[in-house]
């Protein structure tokens, strides 16, 4: 999914070519707003200016809703100043942190095409 400013949908998925044989090739399917209409949309803020002078409030959240978010994430963030231990890592292009592994260890059980310690 792709937002502003070149907003739109790419899918791809991967077929069988058309024949006895079972072959998968990746195809894919592409929705452009902008190749699609031929109206011009408005940019992100000029929307986004245009709601709250309208007083649609659709794309903002309400302030009860920021008072549960911090409700919830409080106690996060509180236990996590607390606490000494460093916040494992996923370094990029690997399999994740080992603590990853043991926390599924722990019922029996891996990560799928996990490659394990």
């Amino acid at each position: 999914m792709r937002i502003q400013p070149d907003e739109g949908i790419t899918l791809r998925f991967g077929a069988k070519v058309p024949g006895h044989s079972f072959q998968v090739r990746s195809a894919t399917m592409e929705f452009s707003y902008e190749a699609t209409f031929v109206e011009e949309s408005p940019e992100a803020y000029e929307r986004l200016l245009l709601d709250a002078l309208i007083g649609d409030p659709t794309l903002f959240i309400r302030s009860d809703e920021v008072a549960q978010c911090w409700r919830i994430i409080d106690p996060i963030i509180s236990y996590w100043a607390d606490d000494t231990r460093p916040i494992p890592l996923y370094e990029a292009a690997s399999w994740g942190p080992t603590e990853a592994d043991r926390l599924l260890e722990r019922d029996g059980r891996v990560w799928r095409n996990s490659q394990g310690p």
